[in-house]
């Protein structure tokens, strides 16, 4: 007896094609969708192995590990994309330990319906960050849900690093007297992705600072291994991040609004729509505490990396046993910073 010659599928079909539910089957489908998509984009050593794990070496030390998940609407939106977002997001958590990425895993949840060539997009833009950053996507899953279950696609990453000797920052090491330093201007990423949302057309256009910090936070802590503390300010901007941190240490924190660097078309925009800067999410800037006497180097550092030109100092850790967080205001007074009541910008990362 001859059996049937199995026959090879076709492409995919990118530039009309959806995405169904034999997508997420686990049968032939998935894993050609795997295959033309996913591997080809990513491809590297410990992904082609093709297990449900990857295996590798890593140096002796402290490891960091972080997951997060991704939901932003619009998908697509003025200097990236959830793809990149998603890498970048998690590249920079681990690096705010004072970590070196190593690797990343990435879970899809995609909506039945889905267009084959926006996937193909959000993947190799998703491709393209993680190799930029050196920080290989060696491991994921794919799951597929019913149209009207999902919202296009949600990405779920995790990532892990390794502490180099002697390193230990942490959001509870913020001490009186302590200098705050933040990378650049808030509130970009925020105000980009509201602009797209919102169908708002600028003068100027506004784009997200998406970015991978972790060479910018290597310099730094090759510099100043006793930083205190490091945080990317995303959601909940600046304001949530310090009232975060100053109930991590026990402290309190004075900023100088003028200090703050903010760029006006962003702060034209934050007042056209309502929001304040300082609670608008960036997904490329961080915010360094650190000894008094260590902000120059390490502002200078920050300055002459392309990612920190706009670096600055913006005020100062306190003695407060309520843990306030307060503003001295351009016109001389003093404002509370509170905690943000509700989300300002739903599904901004």
């Amino acid at each position: 007896m001859t059996l049937p010659r199995r026959a090879h599928p076709r492409p995919l079909d990118i530039a009309s094609g959806r995405v169904d539910l034999t997508h997420g089957g686990g049968g032939r489908a998935m894993a050609q969708l795997v295959e033309e998509l996913f591997v080809a984009a990513f491809d590297n050593e410990a992904l082609n192995q093709r297990n449900d794990q990857a295996a590798f070496n890593v140096p002796g030390g402290r490891m960091v590990m972080t997951t997060d998940g991704y939901v932003i609407s619009p998908l697509f939106f003025p200097g990236g994309d959830i793809g990149s977002l998603s890498v970048h997001g998690t590249v920079n958590d681990v690096a705010m330990a004072g970590a070196r990425p190593l690797s990343l895993s990435a879970g899809f949840i995609i909506e039945e319906g889905f267009p084959l060539s926006d996937l193909q997009r959000i993947v190799q833009s998703m491709a393209k960050a993680s190799k930029e950053a050196g920080v290989p996507v060696v491991t994921g899953d794919t799951k597929v849900v019913e149209k009207g279950k999902g919202d296009g696609i949600f990405i779920t990453t995790a990532g892990i690093g390794m502490v180099p000797p002697g390193v230990e920052i942490s959001g509870n090491k913020a001490r009186p007297g302590d200098a705050i330093l933040v990378s650049g201007t808030m509130g970009d990423h925020g105000v980009a992705v509201m602009s797209q949302r919102e169908s708002l057309g600028f003068e100027t256009e506004i784009l997200s600072d998406s970015a991978a910090l972790h060479t910018m936070v290597a310099e730094m802590v090759a510099a100043v291994p006793g930083i205190r503390v490091l945080r990317d300010p995303t959601r909940g901007g600046l304001a949530a991040t310090l009232n975060e941190i100053a109930s991590q240490s026990g402290i309190g924190m004075l900023m100088e609004e003028a200090l703050v660097p903010v760029k006006p078309q962003v702060l034209g925009a934050c007042e056209l729509l309502g929001l304040d800067p300082l609670y608008v999410a960036n997904e490329g800037k961080l915010i360094c505490i650190c000894a008094e006497s260590d902000a120059p180097r390490l502002l200078e550092i920050m300055r002459a990396h392309p990612l920190g030109r706009d670096a600055a100092r913006i005020g100062a850790c306190r003695e407060d046993s309520h843990h306030f967080v307060q503003m001295k205001t351009r016109m001389g007074g003093n404002r509370v910073v509170d905690w943000l009541a509700g989300e300002q910008l739903p599904r901004i990362c």
